[in-house]
């Protein structure tokens, strides 16, 4: 089961038929429904491509002042002509690539995807292949991209938790460029465009990222917010209208933002538990984390929180200081909210005793309130 930690405040049921809603410091779930689905990303493809462009520029393979040619098939799918999100860009022009990023991030400018896409890779499908090789790369395992800008193809398939992961790690791996979600407009080639995502401009919070609508599914969204020293990231679906996609966009994360504390578990290095170690000089191990482990819990939640130590069993000697032994699963009653990598903070030696080895899965269980 994916982890829910919201799903037992009866109270709160969001529209969304696919929706994933995560605190950031902590990676706590706070809502999810339908995250593993397999849906049509629409625009929210562009924040692939952004993606792509900033690793190439924090790479060095390009810089912002590198400049692309728009070409005929850029000018005429994506243009004016398309009759859909352009920044117009005109035929045979060049455009650097700052410009270009900043008209698909802000104006969702579906030409300004295709020059960035033949300017990287010589065609847009090759572009294409590489947004998906790059998706593996960063851990998105069910995503794959057929074009650039999301235009209608039913290859196209996204989750709501990929597009969460996605967009979090834009905001950490490129602070310089995720700034560029919440730019109120941008002035080009003297044509001003107000950023097309207008609840970045309504100044509750929301910094990002992106909105989409595919014909017989709805409306979608991937939206940020940080507020009081507190980030969420929010994924949803399915909506039947752009009025009740902001709506709900609105409501969900005041909800998250509203209705949730932080719960200190374990702090930096303090012991979690020990576990047996076969063949070693010493029985035990103790087990810590190399970070504070806080979750988020619902205000008014009863349940008690509980957590694991999953690890492969037996373990066996010889174990060093900072070896990784397994995961710390945490727990709403029955709901896992997160899971910690734990560690060994002493050495244990090989001993006199030997033991065979086989493969199989211990816990050790605790539970506190």
């Amino acid at each position: 089961m994916p982890p829910v930690l919201a799903q037992q405040n009866t109270a709160f049921e969001p529209k969304a038929p696919q929706i994933y809603l995560v605190e950031a410091s902590t990676g706590t779930v706070l809502y999810a429904r339908g995250e593993n689905d397999r849906i049509p990303p629409a625009s929210l493809v562009k924040l692939m491509t952004a993606e792509y462009v900033f690793s190439q520029l924090k790479s060095g393979k390009i810089t912002e002042n590198t400049e692309y040619k728009v070409t005929e098939y850029a000018w005429r799918t994506g243009g004016a002509l398309s009759r859909t999100s352009t920044m117009f860009a005109a035929l045979n022009s060049n455009i650097r690539v700052i410009d270009l990023l900043q008209g698909v991030i802000v104006q969702l400018a579906n030409d300004g995807c295709i020059v960035l896409a033949e300017g990287l890779s010589g065609t847009e499908q090759k572009f294409a292949e590489q947004l998906t090789a790059r998706a593996r790369e960063i851990g998105l395992e069910k995503s794959v991209f057929v074009n650039s800008n999301g235009l209608p193809d039913p290859k196209n398939v996204s989750t709501m938790r990929e597009l969460v992961a996605l967009s979090q790690h834009i905001q950490r791996g490129y602070p310089q460029y995720f700034k560029l979600y919440s730019q109120d407009a941008f002035e080009w080639n003297k044509i001003f465009q107000r950023n097309k995502n207008a609840l970045v401009t309504q100044n509750i919070g929301i910094d990002g990222m992106a909105m989409g609508f595919a014909e017989g599914y709805g409306y979608s969204v991937v939206a940020t917010v940080e507020r009081n020293g507190v980030r969420l990231f929010l994924a949803m679906g399915g909506l039947k209208t752009d009025k009740e996609r902001a709506e709900e966009t609105r409501r969900v994360l005041d909800w998250g933002l509203v209705n949730f504390r932080r719960q200190v578990v374990f702090r930096k290095g303090e012991l979690i538990a020990d576990a047996p170690v076969f063949g070693g000089d010493t029985s035990r191990v103790p087990l810590t984390a190399s970070e504070d482990i806080n979750i988020y819990v619902p205000n008014d939640n009863p349940d008690r929180v509980r957590a694991r130590i999953a690890y492969r069993w037996p373990l066996t000697a010889p174990v060093t200081n900072g070896q990784k032994i397994g995961t710390l699963i945490i727990s709403l009653g029955e709901k896992p909210v997160r899971t910690v990598p734990v560690f060994a903070s002493a050495e244990v030696g090989t001993g006199t005793l030997t033991s065979k080895a086989y493969d199989g899965l211990k816990e050790l269980l605790f539970f506190w309130l």
